[in-house]
């Protein structure tokens, strides 16, 4: 008699080497596709400086929330050395703590447009204006313009008339211009406000817009702002005081931040703005985590150079949301073939083909979503919690591999211990779901898309239902249910980022529902 074959020689190696292959290829253009150079015209070349940008002189590691400050004057002396290459001025927004930064301008050939913080504190407030008062005087040369306040009114913190006062006491104690800085919507709603300053300094930022404006019409909202603005304050000049587009965040609507828009917009903004002599600050030289606490992920990504003080290629030279990409690539192939060899040999021709795609989809989404968390965590809990999400979906990518593969010895025992606990995955991934559905339905302003997180438990538990936990599976799948067309209607159909969190969204509630029709775990 012909002796049976073992399965491992039945193991259909060609398949198996085809479904690697496509693996493969697949992490290589994914990474390849987010991470591609792209090239744009340059907005600033060694011959040809911009006109200003906001400068504040924190490092990554500091932020204005914690007191006292202690401003590095070497930090600023090689930001300034940096900035001088590429713009004529900077703009502040406190004299506190910046009273040297004068000298240093000066040193570096510098203008500067010096701000006052004005604060619903009275004492604050006049420290500060006497400090305007001080720097301006002493530096007539190097301080062409000063600003009474920045959003203020935006942040109800004083009245008009309030304003008013403050503007009128600069301006009858120094030479230089005086003007205040707000939202552009705010000089229409407080337009007793304009007749105090020598020119109005508007805010033009479409991503914040409350109908924000994708990366194609926002130069166009833009340039209608100030055109109206130009028409209707005539004969008064305009000063656009901050306009730019972050490099990373959540997507509002059809507004996405990433470098390659920031890029476009920097760049066809000056373009625009100088072929029309408007006067313009660009938000802003450096990148600043610590806004990240008040604005989410997407307020510590502004900057023209990263808080490493490291060019972002936005101002001139070919430009890729992720320089970094290939490293990316490196942590993903490294994590599909850690999949690989953990499974082992497939059992069927069909787990021969769905091993290796299992493993470059879980693989991706560790990386992905592990990109997302070096860009949003700020505090201990929230790395926590990202850390939490990427060991869960290392253990469902376990658990799929090895529910592929021939099961002997210590890979047979590793897969009972993951299989008993299958159903305790799959709550996990829905408790997580639900929480962050809750928080973006609820809170949603600041807060990312985390689809990268639960897209491989959705998935993996969609198509392999697993039993038990079956009142709190329910409670879950309602709250996940209930919260996607909410999440939908606030977004708009035209957030793709926002679409992608619906999809996986509706997959996880597909697998927790499946998962209540499966009596008891598979043995």
């Amino acid at each position: 008699m012909r002796p049976i074959m073992p399965v491992t020689a039945r193991f259909p190696v060609a398949l198996y080497s085809f479904a690697c292959l496509l693996g493969l290829l697949a992490l290589c253009g994914l990474w390849y596709g987010i991470g591609q150079p792209v090239e744009l015209a340059d907005a600033a070349t060694p011959t040809h400086k911009l006109q200003c940008a906001s400068y504040t002189p924190f490092d990554k590691d500091q932020s204005p929330f914690e007191q006292p400050i202690e401003l590095r004057p070497e930090r600023m002396e090689a930001d300034l050395t940096l900035l001088a290459e590429r713009f004529q001025c900077l703009r502040t927004y406190s004299v506190t703590g910046l009273e040297g930064l004068p000298d240093m301008a000066r040193k570096h050939g510098l203008k500067l447009i010096v701000g006052a913080w004005v604060s619903r504190n009275p004492a604050d407030t006049a420290v500060e204006i006497a400090n305007l008062i001080k720097v301006a005087n002493a530096h007539p040369d190097v301080v062409q313009v000063v600003i009474v306040g920045n959003e203020a009114l935006l942040r109800k913190e004083v009245t008009p008339q309030q304003l008013v006062e403050l503007i009128e006491q600069v301006k009858a104690q120094i030479e230089q211009p005086v003007t205040y800085a707000d939202v552009w919507e705010f000089w229409l709603k407080h337009p007793e406000v304009a007749p105090a300053v020598d020119f109005l300094t508007i805010h033009l930022l479409p991503y914040w817009e409350d109908n924000p404006a994708g990366i194609d019409s926002a130069l166009h909202e833009v340039a209608q702002v100030r055109q109206t603005f130009g028409n209707a304050f005539a004969p008064k000049d305009i000063l656009i005081g901050e306009t730019g587009w972050p490099s990373e965040g959540r997507q509002r609507e059809t507004a996405l931040p990433s470098r390659v828009n920031q890029a476009k917009f920097i760049r066809g903004f000056v373009a625009m703005a100088e072929q029309n002599g408007w006067r313009y600050n660009l938000i802003e030289a450096f990148d600043q985590p610590w806004k990240r606490i008040s604005e989410g992920a997407v307020g510590g990504y502004w900057g023209l150079f990263d808080a490493d003080r490291q060019d972002k290629s936005i101002l001139a030279g070919a430009v890729s949301n992720l320089p970094h990409w290939p490293a990316w690539l490196a942590l993903s192939l490294a994590l599909f073939a850690a999949t690989l060899l953990l499974a082992g040999s497939p059992h069927s021709p069909r787990a021969a083909l769905v091993l290796p795609l299992l493993a470059a989809t879980g693989s991706a989404c560790i990386a992905l979503f592990g990109e997302l968390t070096l860009v949003t965590s700020r505090f201990l809990g929230e790395w926590l919690w990202a850390a939490a999400l990427i060991v869960l979906n290392l253990l469902v990518l376990s658990h799929g591999a090895l529910l592929l593969s021939q099961r002997n010895g210590w890979r047979a025992r590793l897969f009972q211990r993951l299989h008993g606990q299958g159903a305790l995955w799959l709550a996990l991934s829905g408790f997580a779901g639900a929480v962050m559905m809750l928080a973006l339905v609820l809170d949603a302003r600041y807060r990312s898309f985390p689809s990268a997180a639960l897209l491989l438990p959705a998935l993996f538990y969609l198509c392999h239902p697993v039993g038990g936990h079956r009142r709190e599976i329910a409670l879950l799948a309602l709250l996940i249910g209930a919260g996607i067309a909410p999440q939908l209607y606030q977004e708009t159909l035209g957030n793709l980022q926002a679409l992608g969190w619906a999809l996986t969204s509706g997959l996880l509630l597909a697998a927790l529902w499946r998962s209540l029709r499966v009596k008891a775990l598979d043995n």
